[in-house]
């Protein structure tokens, strides 16, 4: 990484581990979909791997939304151990060069109606059928992460590295439905400001759907959008400094923050 001194010499050092969770849990809070596998029991035990579409929990988390009549679910009810693919290579030339992250943990049903919020909120279609008696709430405890960054460069980590700090997700769980509301009835104006001038999305009308204390998701019709904070917040004081810090930040002739799609 790249470094400025006080004499404004600029050193490059190699990646930390904490660099490394970083890049893996922007990675994954940016994603909408991952490949799931899971141990097909009545197939020998062989992997079985199968498209789950993803949100998280403000504690990382994977939330997912199956129906009781799937293959995976039927699996996970034998063992829940499962593993999720995150992924941005397949649009690059060399897909060995782009970033990817396993997670390994287990999967269990969840009935927490914040789990429900949070996973209709990046993936509104699925109210169609998510109140179907076969169909149910699954959240994933993170064990583990393999964190592959390019060619060559690989990590194991722990699923504490992965996740954030415990209070503070705990914080923006709390304080997320009253902030939510209260930028989108209020600050309609800067919510826009950030899609437009601090991620390059246009149209107006952009509601902020996700908060936690890496930053927050978008959503414009059918159109997403993630903005990461600079730095993780603590709680709501310092999730609403952040927000005002970058309305600032996002005001035409400024220069935009941290952008993520």
């Amino acid at each position: 990484m790249a470094k400025k001194t006080d004499t404004g010499e600029v050193k490059t050092s190699s990646p930390t581990k904490a660099d490394h969770a970083a890049d893996a849990r922007a990675l994954i809070r940016r994603a909408r979909a991952a490949m799931l596998s899971t141990t097909h029991k009545s197939r020998g035990g062989w992997p079985y791997g199968s498209l789950a579409t993803v949100a998280f929990d403000c504690d990382m988390s994977p939330l997912m939304l199956f129906s009781t009549l799937s293959d995976h679910t039927r699996n996970l009810d034998s063992d829940p151990r499962g593993a999720l693919l995150f992924e941005e290579t397949s649009r690059l030339r060399n897909p060995q060069t782009g970033p990817r992250v396993t997670v390994l943990g287990s999967i269990e049903r969840t009935k927490n109606k914040r789990h429900q919020r949070r996973f209709l909120a990046l993936h509104p279609e699925a109210a169609l059928y998510a109140g179907f008696g076969d169909f149910g709430f699954f959240r994933m405890r993170i064990e583990s992460a393999r964190y592959v960054g390019g060619f060559a460069k690989a990590i194991w980590l722990k699923g504490a590295d992965i996740r954030p700090n415990a209070r503070a997700a705990a914080a923006i769980a709390k304080a997320e439905p009253d902030i939510l509301e209260h930028m989108n009835t209020d600050h309609a104006d800067a919510v826009d400001h950030y899609a437009n001038a601090l991620l390059g999305r246009s149209g107006n009308g952009w509601k902020m759907t996700g908060l936690d204390p890496d930053g927050f998701d978008l959503r414009h019709g059918g159109r997403t959008a993630r903005l990461e904070f600079e730095k993780p917040v603590p709680d709501r004081m310092g999730a609403r400094e952040e927000l005002a810090r970058l309305a600032g930040l996002s005001r035409p002739g400024r220069r935009g923050g941290k952008r993520r799609k």
